[in-house]
């Protein structure tokens, strides 16, 4: 074996080293110097974030391992979209990592979020099925955990074990499906086996395909396999909630598409074409109409997010460089819209341990500051121009219209059409917090520095990322010169 190989891997290796520099430092330092935790590991996630972004390390395309192992500029540019919305969770969980009752587990919290972004990365750069699922097992696994970590909660027990629960079911799904592949094909690498899948129109190839998008479909909460989503927000601590809302999701989505355009990209009319569609349909329909009844924000937001998967799988629909660049240029402004949402949610939750819809009626009086971003991240989430999530839904939905039949341009009226929904519902929110006459609920309160930094990022890239052509254009050369389609 030449060990050379995993020089290839310098984004992997990088976060390795920051988890054992905070692993060190969490098992050996004196516990007055522990203190400085929660500093430490934003300021090393940090440095490596920065130095992600830069030319040496996004390198060129390169494969390693017997092609198990892929790297690309492209690839690199989602990795770093995750380590942009991982800095972001990490400054905004420092008060909570702090505070009496978690800071006794402050390290574990920070050594699980790397091992599951760690995992992440080997799912995205995977382009063999046992790579992938072991990255899909090493980002799932711990954050179980990280969900019961308000261990003396019985909602955070509860949402724990229907997390895992559901995992392992939906790992088993997808396992029976990677064996009706290998079964169709005798090769597990994604390459082989779409060329092997293109001649084996078979009952057996509908089932594989069914299977496999079930298992990944619960990391995306697509509809139907959504119905652990919303009690594991509502029980998870906030910033785990934020993390598995936009992070994990986007994760999953990349290596979505890349199983779908590698192994079944040649049976796409014949297999999948109208299953997507109909998970499409089901998951922006379904998410927006069980979030305009939700009245716990974590609840809201869990049904919002699964709306926004649905959108976010269009990127997939058009098999296209134009569709993967509107796909990550999306998860890049979900990224700040969501966790903008998450941060107001979060500062609200550690002053008053209020999370209702009903408690934020007036908050613009008391907290006007807080309102402004909320309603920044609502207009985002929403689309509503000039906003970066107006963008980011324009592009998506041309991607996919690109294609030109008739079916996309009915699934994209009916996308548009949920919009409109949407906008009903996070509305509402607005409407609690700037037009309601009730006396509020939530007195005036000073944020701490680090939730006031993690919004102030927040709501400069939903504003930045709406004015600033070239991180699309940037995207999108990436996206073009890729090896994917």
């Amino acid at each position: 074996m030449d060990y050379s190989q995993f020089l290839f891997m310098k984004q992997e290796i990088a976060l390795l080293v920051v988890f054992l520099l905070v692993f060190f430092y969490d098992t050996f330092a004196s516990k007055k110097a522990l203190n400085a935790l929660s500093g430490i590991t934003c300021v090393l996630f940090g440095i490596y974030t920065v130095a992600s972004f830069l030319p040496c390390v996004t390198g060129a395309n390169a494969t390693a391992f017997s092609g198990m192992y892929e790297t690309s500029p492209i690839i690199a540019m989602i990795k770093n979209v995750l380590n942009v919305g991982v800095l972001i969770v990490l400054i905004q969980s420092v008060n909570w990592a702090n505070n009496e009752s978690t800071s006794v587990r402050r390290g574990e919290f920070y050594e699980l979020l790397l091992v599951t972004l760690f995992g992440m990365y080997l799912m995205i750069s995977a382009r063999h099925f046992l790579l992938f699922i072991i990255g899909l097992e090493s980002a799932s696994l711990p954050l179980a955990a990280m969900v019961a970590f308000d261990k003396k909660r019985y909602e955070s027990h509860e949402a724990s074990i229907k997390y895992i629960l559901t995992a392992v079911f939906s790992s088993a799904i997808l396992m029976m499906g990677l064996s009706f592949v290998y079964g169709l094909s005798g090769s597990l690498y994604f390459s082989q086996v779409g060329g092997a899948i293109a001649a084996a129109s078979s009952p057996m190839l509908i089932c594989a395909l069914a299977f496999v998008i079930a298992g990944v479909g619960f990391k995306l909460s697509l509809v139907p396999f959504h119905l652990w989503t919303a009690d594991v927000y509502q029980g998870a601590p906030t910033p785990v909630t934020s993390y598995l809302s936009v992070i994990s999701k986007g994760s999953a989505a990349f290596a979505f598409l890349v199983i779908m355009v590698q192994c079944f990209s040649a049976v796409y009319a014949q297999a999948w074409e109208w299953m997507l569609y109909a998970l499409i349909i089901l998951t922006i329909t379904v998410g927006n109409l069980f979030a305009i009844r939700q009245r716990n924000m974590k609840r809201f937001l869990a049904f919002s997010s699964v709306s926004q998967a649905g959108y976010i799988m269009l990127g997939i629909i058009a098999m296209n460089a134009m569709g993967l660049a509107a796909m990550v240029y999306y998860i890049l402004v979900y990224v700040f819209s969501n966790l903008a949402a998450f941060g107001v949610i979060q500062a609200i939750e550690n002053n008053t341990g209020k999370v209702d819809m009903d408690d934020y009626r007036g908050l613009s009086k008391t907290n006007p500051k807080l309102s402004f971003a909320m309603m920044l991240a609502m207009f985002s989430l929403a689309g509503i121009p000039p906003f970066a999530g107006f963008f980011s839904k324009f592009f998506i939905f041309t991607s996919a219209i690109n294609q030109g039949s008739i079916a996309i341009y009915v699934l994209v009226l009916i996308a548009l059409i949920n919009t409109i929904i949407s906008l009903y519902y996070y509305l509402l929110v607005v409407k609690a917090m700037y037009i309601s006459d009730e006396k509020p609920a939530i007195e005036t309160f000073k944020s701490s520095f680090t939730d006031r930094l993690g919004l102030i990022v927040t709501v400069a890239g939903i504003i930045l990322l709406g004015v600033v052509s070239v991180v699309y254009n940037h995207i999108l050369t990436l996206a073009e010169h890729s090896s994917l389609f």
